[in-house]
């Protein structure tokens, strides 16, 4: 572990130069307008969410308006995104469990944020990092896939796997950055298919890099 350690503590001084104020590329102004915006990313793009809630917003401004609407309202403003019956279900579910069950505030704790429809783990971390601060490490498919890459974990079969060791190495203070920081490195540069190594800061520590040129 302590050369995982030493890895993450190398990859904060590198990601640091790129891009020192690293966040997330969803729009949102409230943790409601997040929790929406989060659900709505799932195998769905951050651009095709943030082209599908201003108009969704302006309709439905507040918990209370979306706990109040149909379905199929709802359904109207998302339809271009992906699984957009199964989203708006959610919505309107997730609007309705914290206007009955959390007094109309969007609860902070993981367990509580994981009691709202639509809102499983990964998301429940988003929320409490993004909205509120709190040190989580959300792992999303290019988390996943950068973190083992470049060598922070060993061979992981889970997201929760990823996570508990990323939470055993980055330092609490840096989780917020970091989670950013993997997540953008995996969309633009550590991509799926064919990453490319020749834009990346982190070759001279990549554990995917060396291996790729011995």
């Amino acid at each position: 572990m302590q050369k995982r350690k030493e890895l993450a503590l190398k990859l904060i001084d590198i990601f640091e130069k790129h891009d020192p104020v690293p966040e997330t590329e969803l729009d949102y102004v409230n943790p409601y307008e997040l929790v929406v915006a989060v659900i709505l990313s799932a195998q769905c793009t951050d651009k095709r969410v943030n082209l599908i809630t201003p108009a969704l917003f302006d309709h439905f401004p507040t918990l209370e308006s979306m706990a109040n609407a149909k379905v199929e309202e709802v359904f109207f403003f998302i339809k271009s995104c992906s699984y957009p019956n199964n989203k708006a279900k959610h919505l309107v579910g997730m609007a309705k469990t914290v206007m009955d069950s959390f007094n109309g505030e969007i609860p902070k704790s993981l367990v509580d944020l994981q009691k709202l429809p639509g809102v499983g783990r990964k998301t429940a971390n988003v929320v409490a990092s993004v909205a509120f601060d709190i040190p989580t490490m959300p792992v999303d498919t290019h988390v996943f896939r950068v973190a083992q890459r470049i060598g922070l974990v060993k061979a992981s079969k889970t997201p929760l796997q990823v996570e508990e060791q990323l939470l055993e190495i980055i330092p609490t203070e840096k989780l917020h950055d970091y989670h950013h920081w993997l997540i953008l490195h995996g969309r633009y540069i550590c991509q799926a298919r064919k990453p490319k190594c020749e834009h990346c800061p982190a070759t001279p520590v990549c554990k995917y890099f060396k291996n790729k040129h011995i």
